[in-house]
């Protein structure tokens, strides 16, 4: 069987297990946060943290527990690195640096799992187990809890009220993650995937020498690190390592788990809102993006440029055999289309297009299918600016979903797109700008503006996946990602729970036959375009200076 057409069936096999799962698993997620019961291990933490899950909160209520929530879990990470030489499971390995233990307690925390270190070389495993698989969890949940309420924004009326953060952060782990994780954590021992609280394994070499692999409980992080879009992986080559994923059916279980719950939450969405058709445009118009990009990336990777790559017949530098140009082409797009970041490849050995379309598919918004929970939410912010345009080609003021889109509405939803482009950009900008920057570059030109621009893009759209060729460890890139990260997780969360909050305390506004039906081909096309519009003339004059002009070199 050749390489494109294992792909082309790996493929095929994920549509279909997509389509199996996303009626079921959508539905049980509006129950999950539509029902009014509680279970007994959920009452008994209610009781421990000492919520009420009887009281609503406002808007304001509901963002400052996600903010309170999301510090102290930094503080947490943060003690829990500095503090590793002292607990159980350390190795014998000293605590993470300040710098390396701020930086990546935000990015664990941000959902975007970006590591600046070698992960088996630097945590213990309780710092493993205990903080960053923990955070893997409840940064997804975070993420979910949020695009739930801005539902709730639009399908409630007349009041100020979006739910309860504890209880929607408690539902999303308990009842979805965790339950999910754990099967998939069984799944993928039973394929291969390593699971051991052992250091590592001595090895002897062929020289005759002895080494030592590393080991670690790589099964359960990896589990979660994909289903919760995180990312991080256990062993510094993430998921090109054969630890994590050794062959093509865990390869295709990873990709599965990246893009269940962004899908699914498309079937939740519409019924929520009472309306499956809104939820099937919605993923619509992922499904093209999404398509659009493979394409760009596999066609690029496939092609061969260069000496080498004729001489080899595709671009396989910085490929696994085990996975070739089709697997490693899916992979990348569904880890770049969602806020995941994992990667089974170096995207830095991509293809000047094959790169920059990996690139460009973060700076679309990560909203193909996007995050667990920031994808839809994404996209749905993209939908109210999209309904404005139209509302103002027509002279009529804008509504989606029986809401009106006044002044309010739209600010919010600007604040929500343009957070990304403002930090990626003067990021990127301030670096380039610097007189050590070129000393961390592996590349100049094209090549290495590219690896700059990446870097930010990862950052601010908590997404964690690295070009690579930059070295990141000084403090200013340190403290810069960091920044980039929490910029690009909770501006964009405040602005959309002010945007569900203005939405809930409106009343319903019938449909008249002046309202644009938003569930048809003509709304669709209108949000996709205006996805790209807005992609296009915010980041063109970036990308022509970067992987265009490679690829045109």
């Amino acid at each position: 069987m050749t390489d494109t057409m294992a792909g082309l069936l790996q493929a095929g096999l994920l549509l279909v297990a997509l389509a199996a799962v996303y009626k079921p698993l959508g539905d049980y997620m509006a129950r999950v946060f539509s029902s009014e019961k509680h279970t007994k291990a959920e009452r008994g933490l209610y009781r421990l943290f000492r919520v009420n899950p009887g009281s609503e909160q406002h808007w304001k209520t509901y963002a400052s527990a996600v903010i309170g929530f999301s510090f102290v879990s930094v503080v947490f990470l943060y003690l829990l690195q500095r503090l590793q030489a002292i607990l159980p499971w350390s190795l014998g390995k000293e605590p993470v640096s300040p710098a390396v233990a701020f930086n990546t307690a935000v990015s664990f925390v941000t959902n975007t799992n970006w590591q600046s270190y070698s992960p088996e070389a630097t945590m213990g495993h309780f710092v493993q187990m205990a903080g960053l698989t923990v955070q893997n969890f409840l940064s997804a949940a975070v993420g979910l809890s949020v695009a739930v309420a801005v539902v709730r924004g639009f399908v409630r009326a007349k009041t100020d009220r979006l739910g309860n953060f504890w209880v929607d952060l408690t539902r999303g782990t308990i009842r979805i993650m965790l339950p999910i994780a754990f099967v998939a954590a069984i799944v993928l021992i039973a394929l291969g995937v390593v699971q051991s609280l052992k250091s590592g394994v001595d090895v002897l070499n062929p020289d005759g020498s002895t080494g030592k692999i590393a080991l670690a409980p790589a099964a359960s992080q990896e589990a979660v690190k994909e289903l919760g879009t995180n990312g991080g992986g256990i062993f510094n080559a993430n998921s090109a390592h054969p630890f994590e994923n050794p062959n093509a059916w865990t390869n295709l279980i990873e990709i599965f788990l990246i893009l269940v719950i962004p899908v699914s939450l498309t079937r939740t969405f519409g019924k929520l809102v009472g309306n499956t058709k809104q939820g099937y445009v919605l993923l619509s118009v992922m499904a093209t993006l999404f398509t659009a990009m493979l394409a760009v990336t596999w066609l690029s990777e496939a092609h061969a440029s260069g000496p080498a790559s004729l001489a080899a017949g595709a671009n396989l530098e910085g490929k696994e055999q085990r996975f070739g140009i089709g697997l490693s082409s899916l992979f990348a797009t569904a880890t770049t289309g969602t806020s995941t970041g994992a990667v089974n490849g170096a995207h830095d050995s991509y293809s000047g297009l094959g790169g920059g379309g990996v690139l460009l598919n973060m700076l679309l918004g990560e909203i193909s299918p996007g995050g667990v929970g920031t994808g839809l939410y994404g996209i749905l912010v993209m939908a109210v600016i999209a309904m404005f345009l139209a509302g103002l080609m027509v002279g009529r003021t804008p509504e989606y979903l029986g809401k009106k889109l006044g002044k309010r509405e739209v600010t919010c939803a600007a604040v929500a797109m343009l957070a990304m482009p403002t930090v990626v950009l003067l990021g990127s900008g301030i670096a380039l700008m610097l007189a050590d920057t070129p000393a961390a570059m592996t590349n100049s030109g094209a090549h290495g503006l590219s690896e700059v621009l990446y870097a930010y893009a990862s950052a601010g759209n908590n997404n964690g996946s690295a070009f690579g060729g930059l070295t990141v460890t000084s403090d200013w890139f340190q403290s810069s990602l960091s920044v980039a990260m929490l910029l690009g997780r909770f501006i964009p969360i405040l602005a959309v729970l002010c945007l569900a909050g203005s939405l809930a305390s409106q009343r319903k506004v019938p449909e008249t036959a002046g309202t644009l039906p938003t569930t048809g081909p003509l709304f669709g096309t209108m949000l996709a375009g205006t996805i790209v519009l807005v992609a296009a003339l915010t980041f063109i004059p970036a990308l022509a200076l970067g992987p265009i002009a490679e690829a045109l070199a």
